[in-house]
C-alpha cells in the first residue's frame, strides 16, 4: 500500500473512532461540516454532472423537447410511464378519493421543509425538465416546470439572451418560482418572476390541457402564481427574454444610520436607469447599497469573476467595502452576477461549514461548493430538523417600501439576524393572491432573514407569529416556502383569495387538490 493510501486509511480510522466516541447524532448536529465535506459535497458534484450532461445531450439531440407533448399526454391519460408514473384519469377511475400532488420527492425542493402531504396524497410524476423553444422573434423562451435557473441561464446566455428576473440560487425551478414566487435585484423594474411570464400550460383536475395568458383564460393566468399547485399541474411556461450583456457594472456604497440606509435604498430603487438594486444590512445601523447596470464594455483591471470557486463569498466581499468605509466600482460577468449568492447559499453555508470562506478551503475544495440543499434536507435527521426549527430562521417578508424602516426595526427586535437581504420590486395591481392595497402599482421590498437569531429568549413560534402579524398590518406578504405559523383566517387576511376560491369552485378543484393553506402551513410540513 502506498504512503498516501496508508495515510488516508489512518485518517479514516481516526475519524470513525472519533464518531463512535462522540456518537453519530452528536457529530451530525454539532459537527455537521464533517459529514457535509466528506459525503454531501462529492454527492452534490455527481448530481451536477448528471444534470449538466443531460441538459447538453437533450439540446444536442432534441429528443426530450420533442417528447414534451407525449409526456403531457401521459400525465393526462394516466397510463404507466417508466415504471412509476400514474396519471390523472387513473385517479378519477379510482374514485377521486385522495387529493393529487406532484410526485417529486419533498427533499428535492429548495424549501427547507418537506411536505407531509406527499405521503397521503396521490403522487403524479411531472418529469418535465427541458428547455423547449427559444423564440427570438417574440423574445420568449418556452420551458418545462423543472428547468432550473442555472440550467436556463447557461442555455440562454451563449445565445445572447437572458430572462428579466433571474432568482438567485441555481437550483430554483421555473415551476417553483411560478407556483410560489421569485425575486431578484432587477425586480424594481420587472416585478416578481410571475410578472415576466406571458403564458402557462396546465393539466387541470379533469385531465384537460389548458393554456392561459393575459388574453386567454385570464382569470386562471392571474390565479396560478402563489397557488402552490392547487389549481392544476403546470407543464410548461413562456417567459419573456431580454438581450444579455457581458458584464454588470456594480457600484458599492456603504451607508450608516438606519434612516439614511432606507432613504438611499428607496432613492436607488426608484431609478429605472439602475438595472439592479440590492442592499445587504450588516447591523441595525450599517449597510452596503449596490446598484448595477448591464454593459458590454469593462475596464480590465476592475473585472471581478466572483463566481470562480476560489473567490471570496459575495456577502463577505461586499462587507469589505463597509469595513474599509469606501465606495467601489467593479465589473462582474453577467452570469457570475446572477448567481453571486449561490456558492454560499446567501450566508447559510457559514453555519454549516464555518471555515468555508477560508482561502485555503476555497482553493482546495471551493470547486465542490455548495452542497445541494436537497441533500442537506434528505440527510438532516430529526435532531437537526428540531434544532434548526427552534434556533434558525429562513424567512422572506415582502413589505411596502414606505414601511422599510419600521420593518427593519421589527426584524431587529423580533429576530436580530444579520445580514438582512434587501431586494426591491414593483408590485402591479393585477388580480390574484398578491397585489397592492391601492389601485396602482406600488414599490415593495423583500427583506430576507437567514441565520441564527441573536434575540434573547427567541422562541420560533411566538417570534414568527409576531412577525407575521406585523407584516399583515402593513399589507405585506410572506413567501410561502418558509415556515408559516398563521391560522387559516390570518392567512386569508394576508392574501386575497377571492379569485383563487372562485376558480377552485368553477374548475372542481376542491376534490382534486388541497387548499393552498393546507400545503404551506406549519402543520403540513416537517
Amino acid at each position: 500500500m502506498s504512503p498516501v493510501w496508508s495515510l488516508c486509511a489512518g485518517l479514516l480510522l481516526l475519524l470513525l473512532l472519533w464518531v463512535r466516541h462522540r456518537g453519530l447524532e452528536a457529530v451530525l448536529v454539532h459537527h455537521r461540516w464533517v459529514f457535509v465535506c466528506l459525503f454531501l459535497l462529492p454527492l452534490s458534484i455527481l448530481f451536477d454532472v448528471y444534470y449538466q450532461l443531460r441538459a447538453w445531450a437533450v439540446w444536442r439531440l432534441h429528443s426530450a423537447p420533442r417528447q414534451h407533448a407525449q409526456r403531457v399526454r401521459h400525465i393526462q391519460a394516466q397510463r404507466p410511464f417508466g415504471y412509476y408514473l400514474l396519471q390523472v384519469r387513473e385517479w378519477k377511475n379510482e374514485g377521486s378519493k385522495r387529493y393529487m400532488c406532484t410526485g417529486r420527492p419533498g427533499w428535492l425542493t429548495v424549501s427547507l421543509r418537506v411536505g407531509k402531504y406527499k405521503k397521503i396524497h396521490k403522487n403524479i410524476m411531472i418529469n418535465l425538465m427541458d428547455v423547449l423553444e427559444v423564440d427570438s422573434e417574440r423574445r420568449v423562451v418556452r420551458v418545462e416546470p423543472l428547468v432550473t435557473m442555472g440550467q436556463l441561464t447557461a442555455h440562454l446566455n451563449p445565445m445572447g439572451w437572458t430572462i428579466p428576473v433571474v432568482p438567485e440560487l441555481d437550483d430554483l425551478t421555473v415551476g417553483g418560482l411560478i407556483m410560489g414566487t421569485g425575486i431578484e435585484s432587477s425586480s424594481h423594474i420587472y416585478g416578481l418572476f410571475q410578472h415576466t411570464c406571458v403564458a402557462y400550460e396546465l393539466v387541470l383536475a379533469d385531465g384537460s390541457l389548458v393554456r392561459c395568458s393575459p388574453t386567454e383564460n385570464s382569470d386562471l393566468f392571474y390565479a396560478v402564481p402563489w397557488s402552490c399547485g392547487t389549481l392544476g399541474f403546470l407543464v410548461a411556461a413562456e417567459i419573456k427574454m431580454i438581450p444579455a450583456k457581458k458584464y454588470v457594472k456594480i457600484h458599492y456604497e456603504p451607508v450608516r444610520g438606519l434612516q439614511k440606509i432606507c432613504e438611499k435604498f428607496t432613492e436607488e430603487s426608484k431609478k429605472k436607469e439602475n438595472s439592479f438594486v440590492e442592499g445587504l444590512v450588516y447591523s441595525l445601523e450599517e449597510a452596503v447599497i449596490m446598484t448595477g447596470v448591464l454593459t458590454d464594455e469593462a475596464e480590465q483591471s476592475k473585472i471581478n469573476r466572483i463566481g470562480n470557486y476560489y473567490k471570496p463569498w459575495f456577502f463577505k466581499h461586499v462587507e469589505k467595502y463597509l469595513k474599509a468605509d469606501r465606495t467601489g466600482t467593479e465589473y462582474i460577468p453577467s452570469r457570475h452576477y446572477y448567481h453571486r449568492h449561490t456558492r454560499s447559499i446567501f450566508w447559510e453555508l457559514q453555519d454549516i461549514i464555518p471555515f468555508g470562506n477560508n482561502p485555503v478551503f476555497r482553493y482546495l475544495f471551493g470547486w465542490m461548493v455548495p452542497p445541494k440543499i436537497s441533500l442537506l434536507k434528505l440527510t438532516q435527521g430529526e435532531a437537526i430538523r428540531k434544532l434548526y426549527e427552534q434556533h434558525h430562521v429562513v424567512q422572506d417578508m415582502l413589505v411596502p417600501m414606505k414601511s422599510l424602516e419600521k420593518s427593519i426595526q421589527t426584524f431587529h427586535v423580533d429576530l436580530n439576524v444579520y445580514p438582512l437581504w434587501l431586494c426591491p420590486f414593483i408590485l402591479p395591481n393585477n388580480p390574484g393572491m398578491v397585489h397592492p392595497k391601492g389601485d396602482e402599482a406600488e414599490l415593495y421590498v423583500d427583506i430576507g432573514a437567514y441565520g441564527e437569531p441573536k434575540r434573547k429568549q427567541f422562541e420560533a413560534r411566538a417570534s414568527m407569529r409576531q412577525m407575521e402579524k406585523f407584516v399583515r398590518s402593513v399589507h405585506g406578504f410572506q413567501m410561502l416556502y418558509a415556515d408559516c405559523y398563521m391560522t387559516r383566517e390570518e392567512f386569508w387576511d394576508m392574501f386575497d383569495g377571492s379569485l383563487y376560491h372562485k376558480l377552485r369552485e368553477q374548475m372542481n378543484c376542491k376534490d382534486a387538490f388541497p387548499e393552498v393553506y393546507d400545503k404551506i402551513c406549519k402543520a403540513a410540513r416537517h
